[in-house]
């Protein structure tokens, strides 16, 4: 089993990235947010802990997040592995993931880390539009949908959410960023961190990522002209 952790801050470009790459490499493409979401609508026993723990504003703990992460890795379509999109998010969970895996005898293959600069990720936030059904994720002026203020995906309206706006974005980066910085030290310790620059176009950052495994590149006709990316947790 290959597991890949793609890493990054908010307005990074996780989701979008790790889509493709999980894609590419015939991986699952495993997203926190989307775990929580699938959880508590099937009403699972874990989904009814994290639920209580999201109605109150509150973290859901590690030992629940790690115990749907693994689930969703027994399930068929994740048997070769899976690009993990959201977690780790601290230290503590890197090291819960490592114990995890390694009682099955497995272990994260590589960590890609997603670098853009503060600047760079609140414009990038700023301008970032969700559609109200499934969070897929567009931009203005980087990822426009092809209606305005409609998902191309199902025609949902698009909505920005409070904590994107710029006021509220320097805030959310200051909270996160010493917590990824604690798990770049982790996987940069166990020497399988990659860095990557997240600058450049969609098309750029994803043929950095494949390098970074050895990959080779995607020819420019296999990228899709638009491919809304769902929101995973609070970090796109």
């Amino acid at each position: 089993m290959r597991i890949v952790v793609l890493l990054g801050p908010p307005g990074a470009g996780k989701g979008t990235q790790a889509a493709g790459l999980a894609a590419d490499l015939g991986l699952a493409h495993v997203a926190t947010g989307d775990l929580f979401r699938a959880n508590v609508a099937a009403g699972t026993e874990l989904g009814r802990l994290a639920r209580r723990y999201m109605e109150r504003g509150e973290l859901v703990p590690d030992d629940v997040t790690l115990a749907m992460l693994l689930g969703r890795l027994a399930e068929p379509d994740a048997t070769a592995g899976a690009v993990l999109d959201g977690f780790p998010r601290t230290r503590a969970q890197a090291e819960a993931l490592d114990r995890a895996l390694a009682e099955r005898g497995e272990r994260v293959e590589a960590a890609l880390l997603i670098e853009v600069p503060e600047d760079v990720l609140v414009a990038r936030l700023a301008d970032r539009w969700i559609c109200e059904a499934a969070g897929h994720i567009y931009s203005r002026a980087a990822r426009p949908p092809r209606v305005d203020g409609r998902c191309d995906v199902d025609g949902s309206p698009l909505v920005q959410r409070a904590d994107d706006r710029p006021e509220t974005v320097r805030a959310r980066l200051a909270q996160q960023l010493g917590p990824l910085a604690d798990v770049v030290a982790h996987y940069e310790r166990a020497g399988i961190l990659r860095r990557i620059d997240g600058t450049g176009s969609i098309e750029a950052v994803g043929a950095a990522l494949r390098a970074a495994l050895g990959m080779p590149a995607r020819s420019s006709a296999a990228w899709p002209s638009a491919r809304p990316a769902a929101a995973s947790g609070r970090s796109p």
